[in-house]
This record gives C-alpha cells, sequence and structure tokens, in this order.
C-alpha cells in the first residue's frame, strides 16, 4: 500500500520554478503556465514507496521535486527491472495524457520524495486551447523514444562491465565523488544483468584503479578509462 501525505506549501521548491525546467512546460505561455501552477498538488513519499503501480489508472503527471523515482518493469517470475532514474526536475507518467490507457510501469521512490502533481484534465484544457503548445510535449516524448533506442542498443553492443560503467556515469551526475543512491539489486536491475554479474563488474574495476567503492560510496579514480569502456569518448 502506498504511503502518502500531503504536504504543506512552504519551505519547498517553488513549483513554477521548477516546471519551467522541464522540457514538457518550459513551452508553455506565461497564462498556461500560471493555470498549471495553481492546478498542481505537492506530495511526499517516503523511500521504497509506490507513487503508482503499472496496469494504476492514470490521471495526473509528476515532476520531480527533490528525492529520486526509479521507473520499475516487472517481468514473468516478479523480478524487476529498473528502466530510468528520475531525479529532481525530472517529469515522468505523461503518457496516458496522450492514449489514456493505465501506468505502463511502476514509480518507486529510492528516497524520501517531494512530488508536484498536475492533473491531466488542467493541460487538456491548454492544450485544447492552444494545440501549439504540443511541440513542447513531444519534445519530451521524442527524448524519451531516443532514451529507449539507447538502452536497447547498449543491450545489443555494451557487454556487462560497459553497461555498468554507463550507468555509474549517469549516476554520478558528473561528481568524482558520490553515494549511490541505489541497493546492489536496484543497480542490477538499471544495468539489466544479475546482482553477481554487476558486483563482478564493479570488484573488476576496483582491482584495475578504475573506482573506489566503500560500502555505497563511490570514487571514479579513472573518468577516462570509464568513458573509454562505455564505447564513448571525450
Amino acid at each position: 500500500m502506498n504511503s502518502e501525505k500531503t504536504t504543506p506549501q512552504t519551505g519547498y521548491v517553488d513549483a513554477k520554478t521548477l516546471l519551467l525546467r522541464t522540457a514538457f512546460f518550459k513551452a508553455l505561455d506565461a497564462v498556461a503556465i500560471d493555470e498549471v501552477t495553481r492546478s498542481h498538488k505537492r506530495s511526499t513519499y517516503l523511500r521504497g514507496r509506490d507513487v503508482f503501480v503499472e496496469g494504476d489508472p492514470s490521471s495526473e503527471l509528476f515532476v520531480v521535486a527533490t528525492g529520486r523515482v526509479a521507473i520499475v518493469k516487472s517481468a514473468i517470475g516478479g523480478k524487476d527491472s529498473l528502466m530510468a532514474l528520475m531525479e529532481p526536475g525530472d517529469l515522468f507518467g505523461e503518457m496516458g495524457l496522450f492514449d489514456d490507457q493505465g501506468r505502463s510501469a511502476t514509480a518507486r521512490c529510492l528516497e524520501r520524495t517531494e512530488l508536484l502533481k498536475v492533473p491531466y484534465s488542467a493541460l487538456r484544457l491548454i492544450l485544447h486551447q492552444r494545440p501549439g503548445l504540443l511541440w513542447g510535449m513531444l519534445e519530451l516524448l521524442a527524448k524519451r523514444l531516443r532514451n529507449t533506442d539507447g538502452a536497447l542498443a547498449d543491450a545489443m553492443f555494451l557487454d556487462v562491465p560497459g553497461r555498468t560503467a554507463k550507468r555509474i556515469l549517469e549516476i554520478s551526475g558528473g561528481e568524482l565523488d558520490f553515494i549511490l543512491p541505489l541497493t546492489q539489486e536496484e543497480l542490477a536491475g538499471l544495468v539489466g544483468a544479475s546482482r553477481e554479474r554487476v558486483n563482478k563488474a564493479i570488484a573488476a574495476l576496483c582491482k584495475a584503479g578504475v573506482l573506489e567503492v566503500i560500502d555505497r560510496r563511490y570514487r571514479i579514480l579513472d573518468p577516462a578509462e570509464l568513458l573509454r569502456l562505455t564505447g564513448e569518448s571525450k
């Protein structure tokens, strides 16, 4: 069961500013963004709680104010795979706005997380009045498709060490020293391999002097080599 509570508006990241950081909303004009801001609600979820579950009816989208959310797909047998990580400023849950279908995946909080919730009804009214604003939303959907194409290419062309290196670089956010916000099982789901194989890849990176890991604190010692393993270069 979800554990959710609506939180007061004071003391939080300014909703309007946060909305305007997303490709989805930055194309809105001043009147429209004010309408969206008035319609939003803000909620807090604890670590491990689901914002929604795959198959649930959809009636709103979300923007992360603080914390992190994993987008999870469940396979036959109950094994979960992490499809994406949503961090502050990221938007998710928008697909139902266009197809009126249930949730295509589960959204699970990896830590205490604050979310802005925007009802589809408010957005549909705005888009009906100003259909040209759809271009900003199409930009987001195109980005989602590109990310999916990239994930498929990684699965086809990168081995487990390469995919592990790529996910570590993505999670680091450009920092050389960071706390991994995932469990080993969650990281394995994001890499798309078993926990044993991912742990083995991390151990090899540590042995090679590329990475240093103490509990959940990661330090990238050789970013160039880590990048090389992904098949990319600066």
